[in-house]
């Protein structure tokens, strides 16, 4: 290749790049344009008029601005609960037997308990903040027997049949 044919290269390349910067900015351009159209379109119609804190100053922009308010008004809305590992297993530990009790197979049962004793047992080997761990893991073929004696015991004999007969019309007698 020769040196006139390698600097004819090397000028197209920018040149190329020079266009499409200008191209995308020419986008960008047209983009704000149609942005700023459709807010006066919707000013004009008044979609932006009484809308829900209007004239309020926004929270959490006072003067001492907290950067994580978003993530506190996020939690104070869903009603999120962020707790310790040792006491989220805990209470997981308390509310297990009523979330087994929801459940109709063995297998998901005796699942749903080795589910629960992996995450213990991850919990008593790792390194956490806050309170220690005090739950144990659960026998499996126990807690399998108690749940199928609370499953029995909701089970009631019906003394009336489920379904009540059906009142046959005069017509459909024989």
């Amino acid at each position: 290749m020769t040196e006139s044919q390698e600097q004819s290269g090397e000028q197209s390349q920018p040149r190329s790049r020079e266009a499409d910067r200008a191209a995308a900015a020419a986008r960008i351009q047209h983009q704000n344009t149609w942005v700023d159209l459709q807010i006066r379109q919707a000013q004009e119609r008044g979609e932006f008029e009484n809308l829900p804190g209007a004239g309020k100053p926004i929270e959490g922009l006072g003067g001492d601005h907290d950067p994580d308010w978003w993530l506190k008004k996020l939690v104070e809305r869903e009603r999120i609960a962020v707790l310790p590992p040792s006491i989220a297993l805990r209470k997981e530990d308390a509310e297990l037997d009523d979330r087994l009790d929801t459940i109709n197979v063995e297998r998901d049962v005796r699942r749903e308990v080795e589910e629960f004793n992996e995450r213990v047992i991850r919990a008593r080997y790792s390194l956490s903040a806050g309170p220690p761990l005090i739950t144990m893991p659960r026998d499996v073929d126990e807690t399998v027997a108690a749940w199928r004696e609370r499953r029995a015991a909701r089970r009631v004999p019906r003394s009336e049949p489920a379904v009540p007969p059906r009142k046959r019309h005069w017509w459909n007698r024989r």
